[in-house]
């Protein structure tokens, strides 16, 4: 019964971190395109932005990050066979992917709250969709529990990341119109 429960908390905090994750780089990105602007503009969406994405990342996003981490850790303590499975092992290069992502989120955030942009909003775009990557391979990986034939299973990554980038390069254009 105890298994269940942590597993639906998991399940829940991935939601909310991916969620968070999502969220916060399109605020990079606004905020990024409103350190371009003139001034009232400026200040104004800057100051705005810069709340909006803190309080996202220090209620949201870092909790629900850490909460997976713990109950993930936790299931692998009652499941410890798990770390048996080749796929586990894949799925876990996954994660820890996805928390050097993180990461990269917190540095580009930092930048931002310091009035710092170093990215356009089109690559903040590009790297908004590495997350989409790591939710499709995760998923995939736990819910067929097979390591993916790796031939398949990457150029099928590497497939939807091209879909992805055309995608954001067509929609660049019509919103350009």
């Amino acid at each position: 019964m105890g298994y269940l429960y942590i597993k639906a908390l998991h399940i829940i905090f991935v939601i909310t971190w991916f969620a968070g994750l999502f969220y916060i780089v399109r605020l990079f990105i606004y905020h990024t395109e409103a350190l371009a602007k003139e001034e009232p503009d400026r200040s104004i969406l800057s100051n705005q932005l810069a709340i909006m994405s803190k309080k996202l990342w220090y209620i949201i996003t870092w909790p629900s990050a850490i909460l997976t981490i713990i109950f993930g850790t936790a299931l692998i303590i009652v499941q410890p066979n798990w770390l048996q499975l080749p796929f586990m092992h894949v799925k876990l290069g996954f994660v820890f992917l996805l928390v050097v992502y993180h990461l990269a989120c917190q540095k580009i955030y930092n930048q931002l709250q310091k009035g710092i942009s170093k990215y356009t909003s089109l690559k903040l775009r590009i790297f908004n969709e590495i997350a989409t990557l790591l939710l499709f391979a995760i998923v995939f990986l736990i819910v067929i529990k097979n390591e993916i034939n790796w031939i398949w299973g990457t150029l099928g990554l590497v497939s939807f990341a091209i879909v992805l980038m055309i995608s954001i390069k067509l929609y660049k254009k019509i919103r350009q119109k």
